[in-house]
Formats: C-alpha cells, structure tokens, sequence
C-alpha cells in the first residue's frame, strides 16, 4: 500500500495487522481521487474527515494533495496504532480519534471532504453518515465519498447523490448535503 500522488507520492504506508481492516485498494483509491479532483479542481487547505480510517490511507492521501488537516476516526486498536505510525512516518498534519465512525460525539468544527470506507456487509456507512450528519461533522458545501460493495448504496436523508462508480468488488459513490432534505 502506497501514497498514489502528491508531496508524500509513492512513500509506503503500514498496513494494520490481523484481518480486521480491509485497506483500500490502490486502484479504488486512484479512481476515487480522480472523481474528487475533477469535482473540487484542488485539494488545496481542505479539512479532511476520514471515517474507518484503518491505516489512515485515504486522508493521508488527501494530505499528500495538499489538504490542510486531517482527522481520523478508527475503533481498533490495530488499525489505530499503524494509522498513528503513518501520520508519524510522513510527519503529517492529522490526528487520531479512537471512537466508533457510527456514534461520533458532536464535532467542534465541520469538514470539507469527509472519506469513508467502512467494513462491507454491515450498513454501516449509512449509520456513520447519519452520525456525522447528525453531529454536525459535515459542512453543507461539503463532498462525501463512500466506498461501499456493488451492493450497497447508502441513502442517507439530508445527502444526495452525486456521482457513483463501480471498481472491481467496490461502488464509490460521491454525496452532497442537501439542504432541501431534512435531517434525521
């Protein structure tokens, strides 16, 4: 597993031990920051919220891009300490939040770009964007992405879809708070 592009391109990254944590693969990866790049046209001083963080790949290739900060959100304990050995290595400006992406407590800022790729089969990107919804973790001109399997599409009242993409076994889907739509 590696950093695609960016400042921090081609750097390695620590994959958790165990098979909790699926990482993202590198070609969903690639594809989904294709998909972003071409909707936001930089990556430039954006907040970035990355759900399941596992080794923390998604928000640190966000970083790479030139996001400003990052917040990871990770329950286990494998995957948090090779996230937290990856901010480390590249010197990164992220932190590390130990919680449950499904019951986050009410956030202190919204993000720009919130990243998700939780566990497949469970609903739970459903459940974690109702939460960060709910606590106020999304910015209303945000960008969503989830990468659920082909199966899943979350619907989520107050996200609406904006793009979707199969990858091999995986569906990104692209979201957008939508204010027209009342919130849980």
């Amino acid at each position: 597993m590696r950093i695609i592009a960016g400042a921090w391109r081609s750097r390695r990254l620590l994959a958790p031990e165990g098979e909790a944590t699926r990482p993202t693969a590198d070609r969903v990866r690639e594809t989904l920051f294709s998909m972003l790049g071409s909707r936001l046209g930089s990556f430039e001083g954006l907040a970035v919220l990355d759900l399941f963080a596992g080794s923390g790949a998604l928000a640190l290739e966000a970083l790479s891009r030139g996001a400003a900060s990052a917040l990871l959100v990770e329950q286990g304990a494998a995957a948090a300490r090779a996230a937290e050995a990856n901010i480390r290595a590249l010197g990164a400006n992220a932190r590390l939040l130990r919680a449950d992406a499904t019951r986050l407590p009410p956030a202190t800022a919204a993000f720009d770009l919130v990243l998700l790729d939780p566990p497949y089969g469970q609903g739970l990107a459903e459940a974690a964007l109702r939460s960060a919804l709910a606590g106020g973790w999304i910015a209303p001109h945000a960008f969503v992405a989830a990468e659920t399997p082909r199966d899943e599409v979350p619907t989520v009242p107050g996200l609406r879809a904006e793009a979707m993409r199969d990858v091999g076994k995986a569906r990104l889907h692209l979201l957008r708070p939508d204010a027209r739509q009342r919130l849980p």
